[in-house]
C-alpha cells in the first residue's frame, strides 16, 4: 500500500502539474477532496478545484516543472518534498507576466484512501515566488541598499 500511494502521488505531479493533463485528476483525486493552502485561491472540493488550481498555474507558467525531492508514506499519508520551476509568461490572478523565471520549494502532505487522495496540505515559499517576480520586494536587499545610500 505504501508504494502504490506514493506511485499515486508521484503519477499525479508527473501528470496534472507537469504535463498538464488536467483529466488525469479526475483517476486520482476523490470527489470530496479538500485542499489547504493558504497561499492559493480556494477552488473548491474535488478534482475540479486541482484542475483549476493547476491551470493557474500552469496559464502564469506554461513550462512549470516540478521535482520530487524526496517522498515519504506511512500508512494513508504520503510526504513529498519538491521544488518547482518555470518562466511567468501568462498572467497570475491580477499580476501581468513579468518574463522572470522562478524556483520555489514546498512539501505537500497528502491522505489518501481507497486509491484516490482526499486531502492535501500544502506548505511553499509563495513570497520567495513573489520576491523572483519582482512583485514584492527583496527586504534584506533593500535594508542592504538603505544602509549603503545613508553612508
Amino acid at each position: 500500500m505504501l508504494e502504490e500511494n506514493k506511485a499515486i502521488v508521484r503519477r499525479f505531479v508527473e501528470e496534472v502539474w507537469n504535463k498538464g493533463n488536467l483529466s488525469v485528476a479526475d483517476q486520482l483525486i476523490s470527489a470530496n477532496y479538500s485542499y489547504h493552502d493558504d497561499a492559493t485561491p480556494d477552488f473548491g472540493l474535488g478534482p475540479e478545484s486541482e484542475k483549476k488550481r493547476a491551470n493557474l498555474y500552469r496559464t502564469a507558467f506554461p513550462d512549470l516543472q516540478f521535482t520530487i525531492e524526496d517522498i515519504v508514506a506511512e500508512e494513508e499519508t504520503v510526504i513529498c518534498r519538491w521544488s518547482s520551476r518555470g518562466t511567468n509568461s501568462g498572467p497570475l490572478s491580477a499580476i501581468a507576466p513579468t518574463g522572470k523565471t522562478i524556483k520555489v520549494s514546498g512539501i505537500t502532505i497528502s491522505r489518501l484512501a481507497r486509491g484516490k487522495i482526499v486531502e492535501g496540505w500544502v506548505n511553499w515559499d509563495a513570497l520567495g515566488m513573489l520576491q523572483q517576480l519582482q512583485i514584492i520586494p527583496v527586504l534584506f536587499k533593500a535594508k542592504a541598499k538603505a544602509r549603503g545610500a545613508a553612508n
